[in-house]
């Protein structure tokens, strides 16, 4: 019988990836709880209709990429295809919002029926950020210098290049879309058939045409900036102002839209050249109106996302170091009740060591083999003369130190150094 393979698109993590991911991860927690984020955990799914009025009918999520299907009652539900909505739906159907300023995180797998290629899966992973209740400039830059912070403690600071823009009001984006729409006109024979689409009903999605001749034509098109508003346009300006007042790098990208129809107001990527054609590694910005959207009282909010498989390359171009294997592995040549016994003991003395104790019992010589293949940096033995004695050998399986018989007491000093 022909065994049964992955779903295409959505892949296993396997043990001798699962360090490097969770080192990540522990990274990020740690730099969002520097900035006082609490953690939120949101079902993968939800009711069709929560992402249909969040993210848009005329966006490619909502067309062409959701998992969406009838329960047995009927019902439109789909797998998230992104974080933002659940956590707005969250907020709002458990009252998280009537004191100005919750600032949340999530982490967890997002879903998109899309051909998959590197950096891209069906099944992805990503953090995401969100403020709610604050309207100030300052915060943009806040998750901005956030994203910066975290950049630095992978590592990968000097591989990603961050680009940010204007959306404007909902006002002036109107005002913006009718002269856009107006120039694309005097170019529809030559835009591709996609992008003809997106005339009729998303026409600033074509800023993200791959077709070179789209991109030629959208390189002449009206800026979006040129048209905000007064208000609009002094926020961009305070934006910019306390970003070089902190000292981040950036480019203003006119031609940066975000994919989805609830932006506002400014919006940045964070994008990297090492990946190829997928160089965002993340992304947010400004949804001022989305709470509102979903049935809450008009609540100023913004957030980003990162995809956690490109971090996951990033960090892999740097040779980044997280622990992989056990730092102690026991070898035991007596009744294995005595190797359980020890390792729980070391344990409780040394908390936080990783201990592997061998099960598999054999000759000292076939159990060094398998001490050396964990990848252990010391190996604790334990035969019938140590055990008469209440001692231990330490043995160096990695450096040139000469191994040790101590007691127990003095082997846990020295495991815990």
């Amino acid at each position: 019988m022909k065994s049964v393979q992955s779903v295409r698109g959505m892949h296993d993590l396997l043990p001798d990836q699962s360090m490097l991911w969770r080192g990540i991860e522990h990274t990020v927690r740690e730099v969002l709880d520097c900035y006082g984020y609490r953690e939120i955990r949101i079902p993968v799914l939800e009711k069709t209709d929560l992402f249909v009025r969040a993210i848009g009918n005329a966006t490619d999520v909502v067309e062409k990429e959701m998992y969406t299907f009838e329960d047995r009652n009927g019902d439109s539900l789909s797998l998230r295809p992104e974080g933002t909505a659940g956590v707005v739906r969250a907020a709002i159907e458990h009252g998280l919002l009537h004191v100005p300023g919750l600032k949340v995180w999530y982490h967890g797998p997002m879903f998109r029926h899309e051909r998959p290629q590197k950096g891209r899966l069906r099944q992805f992973h990503q953090f995401g950020v969100e403020v709610f209740g604050i309207e100030a400039p300052a915060v943009d830059v806040e998750l901005i210098a956030l994203g910066e912070r975290l950049w630095k403690a992978l590592g990968i600071g000097g591989r990603i290049r961050l680009e940010i823009n204007s959306l404007g009001s909902p006002e002036s984006r109107r005002t913006y879309r009718e002269k856009l729409v107006e120039y694309l006109a005097g170019h529809e024979d030559q835009l591709d058939d996609d992008s003809r689409r997106r005339l009729k009903s998303n026409p600033l999605r074509i800023f993200d045409s791959k077709v070179s001749r789209t991109r030629q034509i959208m390189a002449d098109a009206p800026r979006l900036t040129d048209s905000l508003d007064e208000d609009s346009a002094r926020r961009f300006d305070e934006v910019r102002r306390l970003l070089d007042a902190l000292g981040i790098a950036y480019r203003i990208n006119p031609g940066l839209v975000r994919g989805l129809d609830y932006y506002c107001e400014t919006v940045f990527e964070w994008i990297t050249d090492d990946l190829g054609a997928q160089g965002t590694v993340c992304a947010g910005g400004r949804y001022d109106g989305l709470v509102e959207i979903q049935g809450g009282r008009a609540t100023p909010g913004i957030g980003f996302a990162m995809g956690v498989e490109r971090l996951v390359e990033l960090v892999s171009l740097e040779d980044a170091q997280f622990p992989t294997r056990p730092a102690v592995y026991i070898v035991c040549a007596v009744d294995p009740e005595h190797g359980l016994a020890l390792a729980e003991e070391i344990r409780n003395r040394c908390p936080g060591l990783e201990v592997a104790c061998d099960l598999s019992g054999g000759s000292f010589k076939s159990q060094f083999k398998r001490a050396d293949r964990s990848g252990a940096g010391k190996a604790l033995v334990l035969g019938e003369d140590e055990l008469a004695d209440n001692m231990v050998v330490i043995k160096d399986l990695r450096g040139e130190t000469a191994q040790q018989r101590l007691s127990l007491d003095e082997a846990a000093g020295v495991l815990a150094r």
